[in-house]
């Protein structure tokens, strides 16, 4: 399945279109590498997702064509949320 369209089914974006430019910014990175929006996922792989100050660590568990808003959270596992804001000091 093309990286877009998990992004979509697994609800971590609510748009595909949104999670193509988002491929297309260099803010979706599989396996270290930056994804384009055709990248193919599967099983196992590790997906780095950069949503303006933060940046989302997951694990791909499962892989579908499409799924219900109960079962989308069983597609990834979040293993960690970063969050980048700077503080302004004065």
């Amino acid at each position: 399945m093309r990286i877009d369209k998990f992004l979509k089914v697994s609800r971590l974006v609510k748009r595909r279109e949104v999670a193509k430019e988002l491929c297309e910014d260099g803010d979706v990175l599989l396996n270290g590498k930056v994804a384009k929006a055709m990248t193919e996922v599967k099983e196992g792989d590790s997906l780095i997702l950069i949503l303006g100050n933060r940046k989302i660590h997951a694990l791909i568990r499962e892989v579908r064509p499409y799924a219900k808003k109960e079962e989308a959270s069983e597609m990834v596992e979040i293993t960690m949320i970063e969050d980048e804001r700077k503080e302004n000091s004065l």
